[in-house]
């Protein structure tokens, strides 16, 4: 059987401020699925549309997975733009950036990381209860 594709929830335009000495801000198309957020690199002089689906974006995708994201903060508004960070479990932070009109993309990366965090954590309790079920099923336990 194959994977069933993680459920794409967003899909638009980001930018991403880059790690490196100038600390650029890069234009990335930025795909929020149930499982995480992909990152794709905008290949050559896509210029300015504003549609993620227009520019030439390369298929190779830097992926941020909730697993080992720890969290959204740092938000700021400033000049009609939304800056926010992405904390991953490793303590590393990496800054975003998006318009501030509509639903602003951190609001849905944070809601999407809680939903996946509780569904993590709902089928964390089912296995224990289950395993402490299977392991309590010895009989010492029951009345006759």
């Amino acid at each position: 059987m194959s994977l069933i594709p993680a459920k794409v929830m967003r899909d638009g335009l980001l930018e991403k401020r880059s790690s490196g000495l100038l600390q650029l801000w890069k234009k990335k198309r930025c795909v929020l699925t149930e499982e995480g957020l992909r990152l794709h690199n905008c290949r050559g002089g896509g210029g300015g549309g504003g549609d993620a689906r227009s520019s030439a974006w390369s298929s190779r995708a830097k992926e941020l997975r909730f697993e080992r994201m720890a969290t959204v903060d740092c938000v700021e508004h400033k000049r009609g733009l939304v800056y926010f960070t992405v904390v991953m479990a490793t303590g590393k932070e990496i800054d975003f950036r998006c318009p501030q009109e509509g639903t602003a993309w951190n609001a849905e990366i944070a809601l999407a990381l809680v939903r996946y965090k509780n569904l993590q954590a709902v089928q964390t309790g089912r296995n224990r209860h289950l395993s402490t079920a299977h392991l309590g099923s010895t009989g010492e336990d029951e009345e006759l």
